[in-house]
């Protein structure tokens, strides 16, 4: 089986090759690595022919052609990041420069990043549907959501969007209750970066989640229950995911990200840093990249924390984790390598980024079908199909139905060069509370990031 990453000259490749290292049950004899910046993709084939490798290993192919990369693929990882980590400053620091939350995929950040990054979404999107019609395309680029929607509106269901934030706030939750997680039942719902944990069910249907928010001490025991207050967690009677701290507290995080460099700033001078490293010493690329991910992942949402990230949040099984077992599950792969013959695997349960009406019925009332949400799945050989889960309250369904319909016209915006429509998406926002200051923002980020200004300048009102 061929797997091709776009974007695989990208600093979080190598999670992906050593959970294929883990697995070879999956399959995967060639890994074709894509992406623009030639420089990126031979640093990145040094890091994983320096890897440590327990046995067989897919061999790994880097090409700058995207027809060459996609001819023959069975499975695409769509991993873009369109103006690079200099558009991710920009949408961050243009943002708090306008009294705005700057955080690349929640409020002003999010739109700007995916106003210039749906029309190359799409654009492969198309280039998938004429070269390799067949595979299966998950999506890794942010904002995930909108733009496993945008792709969809090319290539129908093929695509499915991952994130590995709700099912590490479930593990969690799990962890501290005490309780194997693949024992629970989570119910979990809500948009990417905008979910919210409503239960953990044993099978006979009893909720341990009242439990664990009745508990101080439990709740101080992982990243989200000291993230947000207990007493705002029992009001809530459910658990947010992380990224809502950047709407319940977005006062506060302002502030907190003003006082120190922003997420993309840190990141440009890291990964400047070990490209630059990588490519003078090939030879060491493998330890330079370990060296320079744990510091990555310790500094995860730094603003958010007053204490280290716990040490079992800083191994890998994150989004490389979901993306396997999705693909392994779709394919009827077994769970792990055995001589005798296998059958057919029980079906896996992860949280995805799907078609609202995928299953017949909407999953979140109150959106359209054709949105794409954030819910529990099941999937096996013969499908995805989104699980029933608890309705959202109405202050979580307002601001879901709000930011999908600023996310449509996001993409309309982006798809049809409408400067303003762009401006609607931002300016409708409910983290943007000016018309004035969208438009002022947009201008901001067209000045400093030319892939924006291209997406949008082909329009003639």
């Amino acid at each position: 089986m061929r797997l091709t990453i776009c974007g695989g000259g990208g600093f979080r490749v190598p999670l992906v090759h050593g959970e294929l290292l883990r697995r070879p049950e999956l399959g995967v004899s060639e890994v074709v690595l894509h992406d623009t910046d030639e420089a990126r993709l031979t640093a990145m084939s040094s890091v994983l022919r320096g890897r440590p490798a327990p046995g067989p290993a897919p061999a790994v192919r880097a090409v700058t052609r995207l027809d060459e990369a996609l001819l023959g693929a069975d499975v695409v990882f769509s991993a873009l990041r369109v103006g690079g980590l200099a558009g991710r400053v920009a949408d961050e620091r243009c943002a708090l420069d306008r009294g705005l939350l700057g955080q690349e995929t929640t409020g002003a950040g999010g739109l700007t990043y995916a106003l210039r990054t749906v029309p190359v979404a799409v654009a492969l999107a198309e280039a998938i549907a004429r070269v390799a019609p067949h595979a299966l395309v998950i999506n890794f680029t942010n904002p995930a959501g909108l733009v496993t929607e945008a792709m969809q509106r090319v290539l129908g269901d093929r695509v499915v969007g991952i994130c590995d934030s709700p099912l590490g706030l479930a593990t969690r939750c799990a962890r501290a209750l005490g309780v194997p997680l693949a024992d629970l039942e989570i119910d979990y719902a809500g948009l990417n970066h905008l979910g919210w944990l409503m239960g953990l069910r044993r099978a006979d249907g009893t909720d341990l989640l009242p439990a664990l928010l009745a508990d101080d001490a439990a709740l101080a025991s992982f990243e989200e229950g000291k993230l947000f207050d207990p007493d705002w967690l029992r009001t809530l009677g459910m658990i947010p995911n992380e990224y809502l701290h950047y709407w319940y507290d977005t006062r506060e995080a302002i502030a907190a990200i003003r006082a120190g460099e922003t997420r993309g700033e840190f990141l440009r001078t890291q990964q400047e840093t070990f490209y630059a490293q990588a490519s003078a010493q090939p030879e060491h690329a493998w330890d330079l990249w370990q060296r320079a991910n744990r510091r990555r992942n310790e500094t995860y949402m730094a603003e958010t924390r007053t204490s280290a990230r716990d040490e079992a949040d800083l191994v890998s099984g994150g989004y490389e984790g979901v993306a396997l077992a999705l693909m392994a599950a779709l394919r009827g792969a077994p769970a792990g390598a055995t001589s005798e013959p296998a059958a057919e695997p029980a079906p896996t349960r992860l949280i995805l980024n799907v078609r609202n009406g995928l299953a017949g019925r909407p999953a979140i009332e109150g959106l359209p079908a054709d949105a794409v949400v954030e819910v529990p799945c099941v999937v096996g050989s013969a499908g995805i199909e989104p699980l029933p889960v608890s309705p959202l309250p109405d202050h979580a369904l307002g601001l879901v139905q709000q930011v999908k319909a600023c996310e449509r016209l996001a993409i309309r915006a982006a798809v049809e060069h409408r400067t303003d429509l762009a401006v609607a998406a931002l300016g409708l926002h409910p983290l943007v509370d000016s018309v004035a200051v969208a438009r002022q923002l947009l201008a901001d980020v067209r000045r400093r990031v030319p892939d924006l200004d291209a997406a949008l300048t082909d329009y003639q009102a």
